[in-house]
């Protein structure tokens, strides 16, 4: 694994690369912890700054999960990920910069 700084500090390069691009409509897992009563186990359909939104098949709504402390999996690329929500606690929108910039910034 290659030395990372930044948000993103936690996983690899290639964790990084895959997880900066398109995640939703992937498989997603997330453990019962202090924040969730009972497992989540479905399919990301949105995220937001602080939250995750999965659809779980059986429920009729899709279940928030909030970013701040989740632990869980996500399936990309046919690799089982680790996924980290205070990792990708930013906007949508900036994900892609924020994983992707490593060491100085080059260009302002």
């Amino acid at each position: 694994m290659s030395k990372n700084t930044g948000p993103g500090s936690a996983l690899g390069r290639d964790d990084s690369t895959s997880l900066a691009g398109e995640i939703l409509g992937a498989p997603v897992t997330f453990p019962a912890s202090a924040q969730l009563a009972a497992p989540v186990r479905g399919t990301l359909i949105d995220e937001t700054l602080s939250t995750f939104v999965v659809r779980v098949p059986g429920r009729a709504r899709a279940v928030r999960v909030p970013k701040s402390g989740a632990l869980g999996t996500i399936v990309l690329d046919g690799r089982e990920l680790s996924l980290r929500g205070d990792t990708l606690r930013v906007r949508p929108e900036d994900r892609t910069k924020r994983l992707l910039a490593r060491g100085p910034r080059r260009f302002r």
